[in-house]
């Protein structure tokens, strides 16, 4: 007898659908997990804020996670004594914003003219507390989407095929709420303390957490650990009531005037450099801090000691054997009242899994994770670093690591990605030949990204098939040349200019003297040894191979090119000399291309198309279509006054009155494209 099956959504069926609801029904968490994202930004300071309006802008699915209840909660602490050492320059004398963006250091890119950070603070040096207030309003007025008080507590991997990158990251906050991206953007900045570990190093106090009321160091003597603005910041804050302030370091002092690094100690906090020079009590001095040991007397005092001294001693404290000992003018042979770490600060790498494999464990890569030119990480493919903790892309070589450098870098990465995942090349604009020499100019008087991450972003020039026109691409990593055609769409098949920003090779350094006598350039002949910031044009007759630019001359920010170009160095860096910037720049061009770019009158044209089988790409782009500006009887007679053109309707008269040219003569008004000169050019090409 066979057994009868009640239908599902009978009577009994019903019952059994009841019976089995609750094991059907999803866990309220996941019920309510989020869908996945394409963009997960980690920090909402500067460099996620700015990430996530470049993703805004394009459209793009993204969400920012923030684990304080507004953005820029890293300054709502630091610096502890809240004076920035970021430019806030309010007038330049220009009314070009993108030039002015030049010498501010704290803005963000946006399309906000309010939202710029010298409507925020008059300060030349600003307060911390107005960085905080700007970073809100800059994420409120623009509406980014910012989920504030989420702790990222982990973040791993979950390969699958179909993700862009042949995996997705799972992010995990502090409620076990996870998240899942297609593409990870790290923007934590450098948060964990550096620690120094040898014997007494409890009785350190940590920049952190130490007090910043000078009233509680009256009369004390201080030993500060470090040697960069940190360090510096707390001296000068504690100055004018300590006996003295001492400084150790094992690094010499680097200046930033000096190594034109905006990371070494800058003018404002040096204070303690004069006090110690001018023999005011105050010293730096030198040396390994993990061969030393600190050690606590019966009074509170703290003494400096060797480590080797405590490992071969097994007494106590007040027994154990001091430098001065040995040496009676032992140089820390005084007891400290306090002494305060100030060592900087590192990546913090605890919430990312092994499996992403940010760091080599190489000390430099304890500090900074390892990433490539492009800023993606060398371990997980689509994850990407931003702001601070990716500046060990140019770490002391330009300002990568601060708001001024990796604004750029930022729009440098979504651009990358727009190509990668959306099919959007680099932008680029595209131009006739006849105006590359103004476009060069354009970019090297104006260009903020250029100015202020010298030698790691370029602008490139890509030459179209015949020479007659050119792409001209903004801002691109230098260090990613080799892969252009790959990761922008763009080709260069028919040869590329680099248009970059340098100091000379030998004019930067913590041991070189800038205030030399001789140190400004003032011939063309010799621009090649520019000592300041200037601009250094590379011509590549196809673009270099990933070897070449792997192994490329000591000191090179690129591969040997076929020429080079340096403008000259300018002391109000305004390169629009005619004769010192322009002239020596178009004949470089020229001389590269094989043509001419000067622009002609239309009876130059005209006599060109007559007596010259190739004219000139400004007769051929303008003369013979009919296009160029229209001449006046005054514009006409100045030019022939200067000598600059013969006066044809003058001759035509007299020839028409004597009977050779019956009834011939030029309209003064004739249309006529203006130009500078006419003479053929004869220069050599500038090759390495």
């Amino acid at each position: 007898m066979g057994l009868s099956v009640a239908p599902v959504w009978g009577p009994p069926g019903l019952l059994l659908t009841m019976a089995l609801c609750p094991a059907l029904t999803l866990h309220p968490a996941e019920a309510r997990a989020p869908a996945p994202r394409d963009y997960c930004v980690l920090g909402a300071g500067p460099a996620g804020l700015q990430m996530a309006y470049f993703l805004q802008r394009a459209g793009r699915d993204y969400v920012v996670f923030e684990r304080a209840s507004g953005p820029g909660s890293f300054f709502t602490r630091y610096p502890r004594h809240r004076k920035l050492i970021s430019i806030n320059k309010r007038y330049t004398g220009r009314t070009n914003a993108e030039f002015n963006l030049r010498h501010d250091w704290n803005s963000l890119l946006s399309h906000d003219p309010r939202l710029l950070f010298r409507r925020y603070s008059q300060a030349y040096f600003p307060d911390a507390g107005d960085m905080v207030r700007y970073l809100g309003d800059f994420a409120g007025r623009l509406g980014l989407r910012v989920r504030y008080n989420t702790t990222i507590a982990h973040v791993t991997l979950d390969k699958d095929r179909r993700a862009w990158n042949g995996h997705y990251f799972i992010l995990t906050d502090q409620k076990g709420q996870e998240y899942t991206c297609s593409v990870l953007l790290v923007a934590t900045g450098l948060s964990a303390p550096n620690l120094v570990d040898f014997p007494g190093s409890e009785y350190v106090e940590g920049y952190e957490s130490v007090s910043v009321d000078p009233e509680d160091f009256v009369g004390q003597n201080v030993l500060i650990l470090g040697r960069g603005n940190a360090a510096f910041e707390t001296a000068e804050n504690i100055l004018g009531v300590t006996n003295f302030v001492h400084m150790l370091s094992r690094s010499r002092v680097r200046l930033s005037w000096a190594t034109h690094y905006v990371g070494d100690l800058r003018a404002v906090n040096n204070g303690l450099l004069d006090t110690y020079q001018l023999k005011s009590l105050d010293g730096l001095l030198e040396s390994d801090l993990t061969d030393l040991a600190v050690v606590k007397d019966p009074k509170g005092k703290l003494h400096i000691t060797l480590k080797f001294y405590l490992e071969e001693s097994n007494q106590s404290a007040e027994a154990i054997p001091l430098p001065q000992d040995d040496s009676d003018n032992f140089a820390m042979r005084v007891a400290y009242d306090r002494i305060i770490r100030c060592l900087g600060w590192k990546f913090d790498f605890s919430i990312f899994n092994k499996s992403l494999r940010l760091s080599s464990g190489s000390e430099f890569s304890k500090k900074y994770p390892l990433v490539r030119p492009s800023y993606e990480s060398k371990g997980s493919r689509g994850l990407f670093v931003l702001g601070t903790a990716s500046h060990s892309v140019d770490y002391r070589k330009s300002a990568g690591g601060f708001i001024h450098g990796f604004r750029y870098t930022a729009r440098a990465v979504h651009r990358l990605l727009e190509h990668r995942h959306h099919g959007v090349a680099w932008p680029a604009t595209e131009h006739p030949v006849t105006q590359l020499t103004s476009c060069v100019l354009r970019r090297v008087n104006e260009a903020s990204g250029l100015y202020q991450m010298f030698s790691v972003l370029a602008d490139v020039v890509l030459m179209k098939e015949n020479g007659t026109a050119f792409e001209y691409l903004e801002e691109f990593p230098m260090q990613m040349l080799a892969q252009l055609e790959a990761v922008t769409g763009r080709q260069a098949r028919h040869g590329l200019f680099v248009i970059n920003m340098e100091y000379g090779r030998n004019f930067s350094g913590p041991d070189k003297d800038v205030f030399f006598y001789d140190r400004s350039v003032g011939y063309t002949e010799d621009a090649w040894q520019s000592n300041f910031l200037h601009p250094v044009i590379y011509y590549y007759r196809h673009l270099p191979t990933e070897q070449e630019v792997r192994f490329r001359p000591a000191d090179w920010p690129l591969p040997r090119p076929a020429a080079i170009h340096h403008i000259l160095e300018d002391f109000l860096t305004d390169w629009t000399a005619p004769v010192s910037h322009i002239l020596p720049l178009r004949r470089f061009l020229e001389n590269c291309l094989g043509t001419d770019l000067r622009s002609f009158y239309a009876e130059s044209c005209f006599l060109f198309a007559l007596t010259r089988q190739k004219l000139p790409p400004f007769c051929q782009q303008g003369y013979l279509r009919m296009q160029g500006l229209v001449g006046t009887g005054s514009l006409r007679q100045h030019r022939v006054e200067s000598g600059l053109l013969q006066d044809y309707a003058a001759a035509g008269k007299r020839r028409e009155d004597s009977g050779q040219w019956p009834g011939f003569h030029e309209p003064v008004d004739q249309p006529q494209a203006p130009g500078p000169l006419d003479q053929p050019l004869n220069s050599n090409k500038e090759e390495l």
